[in-house]
């Protein structure tokens, strides 16, 4: 296929997800462009079934460089972001199957959405007057926890003067400084590694610092480090609850370390939220979140190894702002936001769930 009419069939792809309201589009060889509709896989019929040369020349436009193209091949894998018309993003896994190339592209909005404009709970804002610490967004891929964690970065730019970094893999969203000094570095381009970015920030005089994810030992020690030397930290972590999120921390460093970092992490932690994204009735999508806020209870916990209380502490703590996703899923039912059937995949206590739709 021709660069250039490679170069419009990709523009004619992404207009579609614009024009379709479409969250992600699928190129996988063998099968047509595929959108994600609020949820749902739906295949684009007027489009032939793509080959694996086909995509391989789509991600090469996408790349907009031979050396990266080049690195791709080498990788076999790659995050990347690429701006289309009016500013818009797409943020891009290009990776290998069964031999074929294949992508999964996400847009990203143009506009960091406020805690309002996302249905987010209210008491989520507090949660920037907090000037050190670690504030953890977890959840599945797919569920809203870089544009929930961006909207709290964003309020911050917006109601007092920072110097905030960012560490991203690749940038999502692009701020625009307001009150606030804004940096935001990409590995690849900005640093060569997340690990040494991470490191290199605590000589940049940054009060808020956004890490991305959480993937393994090393940027989960040193994130622990940064938010205890007087910084305030947002990251993601790829688990299912604050139970969970913990256990999967504690878990990644050796046996004789662990002791010390539940203390360390029952210090720093501000909160965990997580969160589902579902379908709303009508159309579109709407969140279902869980919020656990550091007591005296919760470090306790923490320390202690007893994290299997973590959940019963967070439905007695609603009068403290805690929620627990159950009720949160039992409130979209109840309001008649989500269809019972939508959201009964995401509950955890059935009984419990059972008796939070009566109230």
């Amino acid at each position: 296929m021709p660069y250039k009419s490679t170069e419009l069939e990709v523009n004619k792809l992404l207009t579609m997800v614009l024009q379709r309201n479409a969250s992600d589009l699928h190129l996988i060889a063998g099968k047509p462009p595929t959108l994600r509709i609020d949820s749902e896989l739906v295949e684009l019929k007027e489009y032939e079934v793509l080959s694996g040369n086909a995509i391989a020349a789509m991600v090469a436009v996408l790349l907009e460089t031979p050396e990266r193209n080049q690195q791709l091949m080498t990788e076999r894998e790659m995050d990347f972001s690429f701006s289309f018309k009016d500013n818009i993003r797409f943020r891009v896994n290009a990776y290998f199957q069964k031999g074929f190339m294949s992508a999964a592209l996400r847009l990203i909005s143009n506009k960091v959405k406020t805690i309002e404009e996302l249905n987010l709970p209210p008491q989520l804002k507090e949660l920037i007057n907090h000037k050190q610490g670690l504030i953890l967004f977890v959840g599945p891929t797919g569920h809203g926890k870089s544009t929930s964690q961006a909207s709290l970065i964003d309020l911050v730019n917006h109601t007092r003067a920072e110097n905030i970094v960012t560490i991203e893999d690749p940038i999502e969203y692009v701020y625009i400084p307001d009150k606030s000094l804004i940096n935001q570095r990409e590995v690849g381009s900005d640093t060569q590694a997340f690990g040494r970015a991470l490191k290199s920030v605590l000589r940049e005089d940054a009060n808020v610092i956004l890490v991305g994810e959480m993937r393994d030992l090393e940027s989960i020690a040193t994130t622990i480090t940064v938010a205890e030397t007087g910084h305030l930290v947002f990251a993601t972590v790829h688990t299912n609850d604050a139970a969970q999120t913990i256990d999967r921390i504690i878990d990644v460093f050796p046996s004789h370390q662990q002791n010390q970092i539940r203390a360390q992490l029952s210090n720093i932690l501000v909160a965990v939220i997580s969160q589902r994204l579902l379908p709303k009735i009508g159309g579109g999508r709407v969140p279902a979140v869980e919020i656990m806020l550091n007591s005296n209870a919760v470090a306790n916990v923490i320390r202690e190894n007893k994290t299997y209380e973590l959940p019963n502490i967070i439905h007695t703590s609603q009068s403290h702002g805690m929620i627990s996703l159950d009720y949160s899923l039992a409130k979209l039912v109840r309001t008649n936001t989500c269809r019972l059937e939508d959201v009964i995949m995401f509950v955890s206590d059935h009984d419990l769930f059972q008796g939070l739709l009566k109230h």
